[in-house]
């Protein structure tokens, strides 16, 4: 299966890179075929689309979208790292955060709409990563959600 000609069939356009948000690097090849992806949020094409907590100000599907927006900002430059999606072999850990009202306890919910499209885009074998969701007090710039992947290429 073609990851681009998947992306099309879903109608999922690829944002531009996010720019970096400090002094780090975005995307590290380790090893013979890993590469680690620092946090990325939900700001899509500099656009900052959701600031707030989930259980306050958005709800775990408003929560799943935003997951969605920090895997396409990682498909994005993992795209321009990789030069070509198609190398991804799977996608092997995936760790989320979502900033939370004290009370909201439901962070893997909100972290499934980042396993979904990875599931819909890459299939069970390589899209479906193990993961941890934490539930955390604040976020950079306030973003509810951030999720920092490691995935093995070919």
């Amino acid at each position: 299966m073609d990851v681009y000609q998947r992306l099309q069939e879903l109608n999922i356009e690829l944002p531009s890179p996010p720019p970096k948000g400090g002094v780090y690097t975005q995307a590290r090849e380790f090893g013979s075929n890993m590469c680690y992806l620092s946090g990325f949020g939900t700001d899509i094409n500099g656009v900052q689309n959701y600031q707030g907590k989930l259980g306050k100000e958005y709800t775990i599907e408003q929560g799943q979208q935003a997951a969605v927006n920090c895997i396409l900002n990682i498909l994005a430059v993992l795209h321009h790292k990789l030069g070509d999606l198609n190398r991804i072999r799977r996608f092997v850990k995936m760790l989320a955060f979502v900033a939370s009202e004290n009370h909201f306890s439901s962070q893997p919910a909100v972290a499934n709409g980042a396993s979904q499209l990875l599931l819909d885009v890459f299939g069970e074998e390589v899209g479906l990563p193990a993961r941890s969701a934490i539930g955390v007090n604040v976020l950079p710039g306030d973003i509810p959600v951030e999720i920092e992947l490691l995935v093995e290429v070919k």
